[in-house]
């Protein structure tokens, strides 16, 4: 069974990374559009994402789903612990959702649905982050049974990993906006792209801090014995990406921004799995003490082999059928001012 939950634990981790980084940059091309220019670029930005955005969330359905099905103990914990900023998070998303339709529908309401789309992703993107942060401080928990309180996961800390994450979806967006688009737009998305990296990297360097100081564990994880030197890597190779991410914003690259931007938040994901681990509720539930019985799980797993393949394919089929620049006509796009 020990080696049915590492898989396990893998495959919401992966959905859980996909989810992040593609639904990332689509939550952040919304944090971004009151500040686009002018409504041509929101109809461009908009337009940029408007074929995957929402087969960017099946990835969140898998992350979500799997915990149910492969670790129910894990699950029946954190919904109670995490019940409001769920919620929240959940019609946000919905209340985004919606506006993709009636903006387009819309001629003298555009302001609102511009708000709205704004509002929604915003929300989303902070709720997430405050999630993250509440996983990572720990939750109380007795015979597999969450005995906390309805606002335990209102901290400090969560807020700033919720600041913290909506500053970097906003990086993904604008990098984002910088290879999907060119002109005057592309212009101000590399500006945007630098004021948010460095507030992200601000944050990553705050949230590294804390961390260790919260639990002994954790700090131990890292810098106990040879482990600083087998985990250097991490921190050098962000370091490093945090560097090519503003040479290539300053060097006017295009897809390199990008790219650099999913490299820090891989980096930055794979950085609180190893202070976690194998803890899948922190800081006493392990994948093991939560993992479903071997039949169940291997039955789920069945079903993962056929469905994860074809999210795959879909999701790079789209991605290569839109691999173009995109534009303020067609699609999703408010025509009025055309």
């Amino acid at each position: 069974m020990e080696t049915l939950a590492i898989i396990s634990g893998g495959i919401i981790a992966a959905a859980i990374l996909m989810y992040v980084v593609l639904d990332g940059f689509d939550l952040g091309v919304g944090i971004l559009f009151p500040f686009a220019p002018d409504e041509k670029a929101r109809d461009t930005m908009i337009n940029s994402i408007a074929p995957i955005w929402d087969g960017n969330e099946t990835w969140l359905i898998l992350g979500g789903g799997g915990l149910l099905v492969f670790f129910p103990a894990a699950y029946s914990i954190a919904l109670p612990a995490f019940y409001i900023p769920v919620m929240a998070m959940l019609f946000a998303l919905i209340f985004r959702g919606v506006t993709f339709e009636f903006r387009h529908q819309a001629h003298t309401s555009t302001h609102l649905w511009n708000r709205s789309f704004f509002w929604g992703s915003l929300i989303a993107a902070f709720m997430q982050g405050v999630l993250l942060g509440a996983l990572v401080q720990g939750v109380e928990v007795e015979n597999l049974r969450y005995v906390g309180g309805m606002f335990d996961w209102l901290t400090p800390f969560s807020i700033l990993t919720g600041i913290g994450v909506v500053m970097g979806y906003g990086l993904l967006g604008a990098t984002w906006v910088i290879y999907k688009t060119e002109g005057e737009i592309q212009e101000w998305a590399h500006r945007a792209a630098i004021i948010l990296g460095s507030g992200m990297l601000v944050a990553m360097a705050a949230v590294s801090v804390m961390t260790p100081l919260l639990r002994p564990a954790i700090a131990d994880r890292w810098f106990g014995g040879v482990n600083l030197l087998y985990l250097s890597p991490i921190p050098l190779l962000t370091l490093a990406l945090a560097a090519t991410l503003f040479w290539s914003i300053f060097s006017r690259r295009e897809l390199l921004p990008f790219l650099s931007s999913v490299g820090l938040f891989i980096l930055g994901l794979g950085g609180i799995a190893i202070s976690l681990y194998p803890n899948i509720i922190p800081p006493s539930v392990t994948v093991w003490d939560a993992v479903a019985p071997r039949s169940s799980v291997i039955f789920a797993m069945v079903g993962v082999a056929v469905v994860l393949p074809m999210v795959l394919i879909y999701t790079i089929y789209a991605y290569s059928v839109f691999h173009g620049k995109a534009s303020a006509e067609g699609g999703y796009a408010h025509h009025e001012h055309e």
